[in-house]
């Protein structure tokens, strides 16, 4: 199947700093296969670095807000905004994450037919709103998810991640960035 190219030129691994080849050598030996988007974000060497350290501290689990749910987020937004790349990785990481590709799929699809429990809906329910109408947004918002049992860290922490992934999101999309094929094989049965 004829997949769409890439709008945007990719530099040669072999061009790039040593920090990054190193970080394309780990992901090689961690998961197979260099991600796109790290090629992609390459492009601009510093800035890849700054994202992928943001990206990495965004993703630490807390006590309320564990590593299911901030894929979750990363999904619920790219499905909002129909960013075909962070659906298909993101939804491999919510796969693992949450050990059941059935709920991840749900969740990719449409959360509110995923038989979520209240506090990953309100969860949800925020992301999207951020996401497709952050000037609607209001205190009652942050109330609902402190109601939910998330501190005013994790509630910072849901914020920032679905504003990194509608950012990421529009580079991907800005891009023409498609998923690694080998993200449609991870985690299925």
């Amino acid at each position: 199947m004829a997949r769409a190219a890439w709008f945007f030129p990719l530099p040669d691994e072999a061009e790039l700093p040593e920090r990054l080849r190193g970080l394309f050598a780990k992901a090689r030996e961690t998961i197979g296969f260099v991600p796109n988007v790290f090629r992609s974000y390459s492009y601009r060497p510093e800035r890849f670095s700054a994202w992928f350290a943001h990206y990495k501290q965004l993703h630490e689990p807390t006590d309320h807000l564990d590593e299911a749910d901030r894929e979750m987020i990363a999904v619920v937004v790219s499905a909002y905004n129909r960013c075909t790349y962070c659906i298909v990785s993101h939804g491999h990481a919510l796969r693992n994450a949450l050990g059941d590709e059935v709920l991840a799929d749900y969740i990719a699809t449409n959360w509110r037919h995923a038989g979520l429990d209240e506090r990953r809906s309100a969860i949800c329910e925020y992301a999207e709103k951020l996401t497709a109408r952050p000037h609607e947004l209001t205190e009652a918002d942050l109330h609902r998810l402190r109601d939910v049992g998330l501190s005013d860290f994790e509630i910072w922490d849901v914020v920032e991640i679905a504003a990194m992934y509608n950012f990421t999101n529009r580079m991907a999309l800005g891009l023409g960035q498609q998923p690694n094929e080998e993200y449609h094989a991870l985690d299925r049965g």
